[in-house]
């Protein structure tokens, strides 16, 4: 059975799948066909159900859960850090409402997030994720939401943070910051969507078991970070909760989505439903 995957083109999705794409472990049956998108492209991919298997934001879980399952392992999750608010002069939390703040995607958890944090829905400029940077320095934009190395890389930029918005998170909740996750088909079967997670966990394993190796494969992701750093930011979502996002980030998970449908910025509140294996 041919399966697409789909993740992003940064280090740690890269760790993640880097058995399964790269033919580091038996792959049972299946054959992989791999797909690299931005995050944003991945979440539109989701609502038409293109990928049998892909990464997506949390936030577009509510929009596409009638077609996928989350996986227990691959959560995109951090504690006491996440994506981080920047702009081009300080300025604080209150001011983003009058001004313009790119942000990678409009189904990304960094933009719910920051819209939670600010307490009303917001407009944004949409821009690629490896963009922001360069235009809140430029000017082109007034403020911008970072995700990825550029968590690590801002200050090189000369902007000023003003909010990591996992940090805001943990202190609002007293839980991790859920930002992206797994997922699976629904239509594949509930013995293929527990076969593919087993894979996947085994992909993870291998990573973790090969990890120089594993970082050197990742490092052609991180637009110019070299290893060090590279190992690094890969440490800051491949942590604890990608191993098993139970129970505490599956719990941040719900309460995130559930306060969001109650904020009326997302159509609908849902039930995470999780492959079990």
């Amino acid at each position: 059975m041919k399966i697409r995957i789909g993740h992003s083109p940064d280090p740690d999705d890269a760790f993640l799948f880097y058995g399964m794409t790269q033919g580091k472990i038996p792959l049972n049956g299946f054959t992989v066909e791999h797909f690299l998108d931005g995050i944003e492209e991945l979440n539109q991919r989701a609502l038409k159900g293109e990928m049998e298997m892909t990464a997506i934001s949390l936030h577009a879980y509510p929009y596409c859960a009638d077609k996928y399952k989350i996986l227990t392992a691959g959560a995109s999750v951090g504690e006491g850090y996440g994506p981080i608010v920047v702009s081009k002069k300080p300025m604080e939390l209150a001011d983003l409402k009058k001004v313009r703040v790119a942000v990678p995607g409009t189904m990304t958890t960094a933009s719910l997030m920051l819209q939670l944090a600010l307490g009303q829905a917001m407009k944004f400029e949409v821009l690629p994720f490896d963009k922001i940077l360069e235009a809140v320095r430029d000017g082109a934009v007034d403020a911008g939401v970072i995700i990825h190395e550029g968590q690590i890389t801002y200050p090189e930029f000369g902007v000023h943070k003003i909010l990591d918005l996992g940090d805001w998170w943990e202190k609002e909740t007293k839980l991790p910051a859920p930002l992206g996750v797994n997922v699976v088909r629904k239509d594949l079967g509930e013995k293929t969507m527990v076969d593919l997670a087993r894979l996947f966990k085994q992909s993870l394993d291998y990573s973790y078991a090969h990890r120089q190796e594993a970082v050197e494969y990742s490092m052609k992701y991180g637009r110019g970070l070299n290893a060090s750093l590279t190992d690094k930011f890969i440490g800051m979502y491949v942590n604890r909760w990608a191993v098993d996002c139970r129970p505490d980030a599956a719990r941040a998970m719900q309460l995130l989505l559930d306060r969001a449908a109650d904020a009326k910025l997302t159509p609908r509140k849902v039930q995470l439903e999780f492959v079990e294996i």
